[in-house]
Formats: structure tokens, sequence, C-alpha cells
């Protein structure tokens, strides 16, 4: 079968990129031909091609081509072209859906997956960000109505587009690659590596730097740890993706604090095996792959009780939000509560 996937960027700093390679590989080894459609993407997954369609480079010019392709004709003609040739498309999220339903549009027997991770969207981001991605999001949602199938990555998401759109999809979780994320991995050279002592206990984070990750309630939540056990580290793993929100983690962040930014993919399985406890104070998540990941390497997690972590947290706490979306100081103070309760009073 010839099968086309679709992801707007395709990077190892992304969990959905890191997705679509996984998707490619198995779909390699099964004997299909895939091909890898991408705005932009440095991934080159086995036995697959990518097909870089280009973008603007600056991120602000970025996200506005990413918003308004609807608008590049010649672009979204000569690819739908193109994708109806294939057997089976399967998207990851707009632009790459409105592809895939034009190529549909042309030739009705494609077969069209669509793959829902969401988008969040939560109050830590501007006025000018959520409308942003409320726009992105309508989009998304009209071009992914037009699929065969839709799968979601979790219940929570599952819940949250038939209720947007009406659409039942099945459920798929993400898998861990058990080769990679297991018990038996070793963490020294990560304390080696970062001068850290062996009496003094570590906790990890591993995602995008984004408000909607909640960096600095995580930050002010690791300062009351902090009071409490002296000998701890936290360390921060991610591509900054927002300079403002870079900033101002920067000038909240204390002795203690470690940003290790982008780690290749290879190395995060010794960085779970080194810390104590796998914590996120992120405020909206599709699935959460790191902390599925950290519980592949016996690791518990401490995170907010919201989008798909009742689902994916097994081991370790889920904190409250007392009002359900907010978090304040009082919700902080019981997520370093919980972080004290996991390592030990």
């Amino acid at each position: 079968m010839k099968i086309a996937i679709l992801t707007p960027t395709f990077f190892e700093y992304s969990g959905i990129d890191r997705l679509v390679e996984q998707q490619a590989l198995q779909l390699v080894k099964e004997g299909h031909t895939v091909d890898v459609f991408t705005l932009d993407g440095s991934i080159k997954p086995k036995g697959a091609k990518v097909v870089i369609l280009g973008m603007p480079k600056k991120p602000f010019w970025q996200r506005i081509y990413r918003l308004l392709m609807f608008l590049d004709f010649p672009i979204v003609r000569a690819y739908a072209r193109k994708l109806s040739a294939y057997d089976r498309i399967i998207a990851h999220l707009y632009p790459m859906t409105l592809l895939a339903a034009s190529a549909k549009r042309l030739n009705p027997k494609v077969e069209y997956i669509y793959h829902h991770a969401g988008v969040g969207i939560t109050d830590t981001y501007s006025f000018f960000e959520k409308l942003y991605l409320t726009m992105f999001n309508a989009l998304n949602n009209h071009y992914a109505k037009k699929c065969d199938t839709a799968i979601s990555i979790s219940k929570f998401l599952q819940a949250e587009f038939e209720r947007e759109t009406g659409i039942a999809s099945r459920v798929e979780y993400v898998p861990v690659d058990a080769r990679r994320f297991h018990k038996g991995t070793d963490g020294s050279a990560v304390r080696k590596i970062h001068g850290i002592g062996r009496q003094e206990r570590i906790l990890l984070y591993v995602g995008r730097i984004s408000p909607h990750k909640g960096i600095h309630l995580l930050i002010d939540a690791f300062k009351i740890v902090q009071g409490k056990k002296p000998a701890v580290k936290l360390i921060i793993i991610g591509k900054h993706t927002f300079p403002a929100y870079t900033r101002k983690l920067q000038e909240m962040a204390a002795p203690g604090i470690i940003f290790a930014g982008f780690v290749p993919d290879t190395e995060l399985p010794a960085y779970y095996a080194a810390c104590d406890a796998y914590v996120t104070a992120s405020l909206w998540e599709g699935f959460d792959i790191p902390i599925a990941e950290a519980a592949a390497c016996g690791r518990p997690a401490v995170a907010f009780d919201v989008g798909s972590h009742r689902e994916v947290l097994k081991e370790g706490r889920l904190v409250t939000l007392k009002d359900g979306r907010h978090a304040g100081a009082a919700d902080v103070q019981s997520f370093a509560d919980a972080i004290l309760e996991v390592l030990g009073k």
C-alpha cells in the first residue's frame, strides 16, 4: 500500500512528531511504501521518504502561514494532486488536514485517516494567542470532519473531538518503546554531566517550553520543595519556542534549577533513570508521552489532574486544581506537597 503521513513539522523535540516517526517506521516494517509530507523537519525515518513543502523561516511568519495556508492556492492544489494518488493518507493537525481533505475531494477512493492529538487552549496564553489557537482549532476540525476514520490518542481527546465535531473516533494510546525505556537503564552519566551529587534528589521535566506547560508553576512549586529538601535539583528539558516566556522563567529560576535545553531522543532514557520523580505542571495534555516513558523506566510522576493525565499517570500523584481550570498559589502549594510526598518527607 502507498501511504502518505502528513504532519506540520517533523522535529525530534515534538511529541507528535516522534509519534509520526514511530508510525512511519512501523508501516515500513509492514511492507508499505511510506512518504512523510511536512512543512519543515529534520527527522529521517529509515525506509521512508520525507517531502519538505517549505514555509517562512521566522517563527511569527510560520504561524501566520500555517493559519492561512488555505490561501496558498498553488501549493494546496499541487500537493492535493500528488496526495490523491496515494491509497491512504494519515493527517496530523491542520494545515495538513486541509491537504488531506483536498486530496480526498479529488479522489474519493483515497482513505483519509485523521489522527487527533488536540489543540490545547489555556488561560496561560495571551488574548491574541488564544484567538490564534481558537481559529486554528476551528480550521483543523473543519477539514478533519472530511475524514473516513478518526483516531484520538486518549479518551479525553476522544470526548473533546466528538463534542466539537460530532464525530466518533477510536482511541489508540501512544506506544512507548520498551527497548529504549525500561527499568534497567543507567542514569549515572546524567549526574556526572550536570555535577549532581549521589545524595541529591532529582526532579525532571521533559517537553516544550510553552506557557500551557505550566513551567512557571513548576518552578514556584520547586522553590517550596527546596525549602523543605535543600538537596534537590530540577532538570528542565525542552526546546524554547516562546522567547518572552523563556525570559520570564530565567528570571524566576532559583539555584538548583538546570535548563538543559533540547536533549536528543537517544539520551532521554538516562535522564528518566537518573530522576527520582517526573514532574509536570502542564495545564492541558492530550496524552503526555514523558509520563508514560518515565513510568516505563520505573519512575513515579506528579501532575495536575487535567486532560488525559488520569489515563496516563499510574504511579505517583495527581493534584486537583481547585477551580478545575486555573492554577493559583494554593494549587502550587498542593503540587509541592505532592512532590514531597512522592520523594518521601
